[in-house]
């Protein structure tokens, strides 16, 4: 039987929002608690972007150095072989990638303007995976972009030919949240069952449908005998409508009655991580949560209705499908009311160290726990504070808001890479 795999992509669909970004910095800690929480695999970044480059090999250094493993980190690019050249050109230790390609007649008519047929759509596609499989790419994923719009036929034929020249994943995307749960299960169970190749579900909230979308398409895959990936971003935040919330999808996989004990995770992913990464998601994209998100939202476990309040405080289970502590919640949220120096692009050495020496109270052993032995809070002279205050600035700038407590330690610990991620060169 398939298991189902968690691909967030929340580097790549997440920041293509309209109005919403991520600084490099933040795009890295996503990818740290995207691996912390066992993500099999974060859509990190667009390698044909130059201003990607530095970030994209920052985080590839820091894999080959075991901080980003076990996840994998795949990329997003065009399926045309000159932008399989340009990815490898600019960032050679490209492992994973994703080749995308519109496939619905009304992208191929409206898009490409009727220079293209399906024949040549389907020859593009096995051009790039070759191109990709050449330059040693170790997984390829094909992309159907509006596939919920494209001919079921045509999406047969189009997948069957990426599997054949050694793709990995055939990627469906509903780009439109066109699908409904019922529509995407007979889809993704023929697909399964005629290609025979594991499905990757890529689901848009246009119809307020993009979980169940999600999960429905992947108990197509799996009851066809095959592995599932579905696509999720952190608080649903994507283009238009959004994509799959990371959390309320894992809660829908692991909690609900169609699927809880019946279909597997393909690795277990740590929902104690929930509030953190949300929240931090927040916080970067200046996107609050919603009051009623699942397991994350003000209201997931608020009561007020006294047959409610009282149901719960009998026994919790009478109003609470999970309990919060799963979702890393129940410590209190502490907000500076009095004094507060903040990090911020224009801060002196005085107040840097200050901030630095009241985490280290604060946090204390977690600093060793979590960042290893080999950092320390305190630094051995003004001159080596000095030196990571110079970065913290530049870190600032690019995100324009103060840092948190582990976007701080990450540059103490590795300036070396996160010099990289604050660097820029544009073309002359």
């Amino acid at each position: 039987m398939g298991r189902i795999y968690i691909i967030d992509v929340t580097n790549r669909d997440g920041v293509q929002t309209a109005k919403l970004g991520l600084s490099k910095l933040e795009k890295t800690m996503i990818n740290i608690y995207l691996n912390e929480m066992g993500v099999f695999q974060s859509e990190f970044g667009f390698p044909t972007t130059k201003h990607e480059s530095n970030y994209l090999q920052a985080n590839l250094e820091l894999a080959e150095m075991g901080v980003l493993q076990p996840i994998r980190l795949g990329g997003w690019i065009r399926a045309t072989v000159e932008d399989v050249e340009t990815a490898f050109k600019l960032v050679p230790k490209l492992k994973h990638l994703n080749l995308s390609l519109s496939t619905s007649d009304q992208m191929i008519q409206g898009k490409f303007l009727g220079r293209k047929t399906r024949d040549d759509i389907v020859q593009m596609m096995v051009d790039a995976v070759n191109a990709a499989r050449a330059h040693g790419a170790e997984s390829i994923g094909i992309n159907a972009e509006d596939a919920s719009r494209t001919d079921l036929d045509f999406l047969v034929k189009f997948a069957s030919a990426a599997k054949l020249h050694g793709a990995d994943r055939f990627r469906y995307c509903d780009t439109l949240g066109y699908d409904d749960p019922f529509s995407i299960y007979e889809t993704i169970k023929v697909l399964a069952e005629h290609v025979a190749m594991p499905i990757e579900l890529h689901c848009h909230g246009d119809l307020g449908m993009a979980v169940a979308t999600s999960i429905a398409g992947a108990k197509g895959a799996v009851d066809s005998g095959q592995d599932a990936y579905i696509n999720t971003t952190i608080n649903g935040i994507g283009e238009r409508a959004g994509n799959a919330d990371l959390v309320a999808t894992v809660l829908a996989i692991t909690k609900s009655k169609g699927f809880a004990g019946k279909y597997q995770l393909g690795r277990p992913i740590d929902l104690s991580k929930s509030w953190k990464i949300a929240n931090f998601a927040s916080y970067a994209f200046r996107v609050p949560i919603p009051i009623n998100q699942p397991g994350v939202g003000a209201n997931a476990f608020a009561h007020a209705s006294g047959i409610h309040a009282d149901g719960v405080l009998k026994d919790p289970q009478n109003y609470e499908l999970y309990d919060y502590a799963e979702l890393g919640r129940g410590e209190p949220v502490i907000v500076e009311t009095g004094r507060e120096i903040c990090s911020g692009e224009y801060g002196g050495i005085s107040g840097f160290k200050h901030i630095m020496k009241k985490m280290e109270e604060k946090i204390g052993g977690r600093v060793e726990e979590e960042l290893g032995d080999v950092l320390e809070v305190s630094f051995a002279s003004t001159e080596e504070a000095a030196k990571i205050l110079e970065l913290v600035r530049y870190a600032n700038v690019a995100a324009q808001k103060p840092l948190v407590e582990d976007e701080l330690l990450f540059i103490a610990k590795y300036p070396d890479i996160a010099r990289k991620l604050l660097t820029l060169t544009p073309l002359a």
